[in-house]
């Protein structure tokens, strides 16, 4: 079976100074560039929206198909991430979880690769982490999620906190990187 880090959303434009920016994401950045190295396989999703999409009547204008802002940010070891799924690339799709992605479908692609547990990380924890984690334990798969090499927007305080506990009840564990 091979080891399998999912790596949600690691954008510049979810990142400080971005234009969704979480303040505290790039901390999570040298943890990730740290356990990349532990995993068979590392798979990514990128948000890859189109310029007119309804998506941005609720959110800032953000991760724009073939922009900067829908670039990997720029110290994430991305050379390492053997596949990216692209996701909310219709005019009327959020696109939240990557098994959301258009450009090849997720759940094909780790039953094709044998792939039955999935350790998640990225950003965002009470999005797009949240919403890729629920599809995939949906979908019979293992999840464990790297608490610490995630974070949140919190539009409203806490809001990463209940998403954490949404996952877990789930069925998802909680993991920290040095447990890796």
């Amino acid at each position: 079976m091979k080891k399998t880090l999912f790596i949600v959303d690691l954008q510049r434009d979810f990142c400080a100074g971005g234009a969704l920016g979480i303040p505290t994401a790039d901390a999570i950045i040298p943890i990730i560039n740290a356990i990349i190295p532990k995993y068979d396989l590392v798979l990514a999703s990128k948000d890859w929206h189109p310029f007119n999409t309804v998506h941005f009547e609720k959110w800032p204008v953000h991760c724009v198909a073939e922009t900067s802002g829908a670039d990997f940010h720029k110290n994430l070891h991305s050379d390492r991430i053997d596949h990216v799924f692209l996701k909310g690339t219709y005019n009327r799709d959020d696109g939240y979880s990557a098994f959301e992605a258009t450009n090849s479908h997720l759940n094909t692609y780790l039953k094709d690769h044998g792939i039955t547990e999935i350790d998640v990380c990225g950003l965002a924890t009470d999005y797009c982490v949240r919403a890729t984690t629920i599809d995939a334990l949906n979908h019979g798969y293992k999840v464990r999620l790297i608490t610490d090499a995630m974070d949140g927007v919190n539009l409203s305080p806490g809001d990463a906190d209940r998403a954490i506990d949404d996952m877990v009840q789930a069925g998802a564990t909680l993991i920290t990187s040095s447990e890796i």
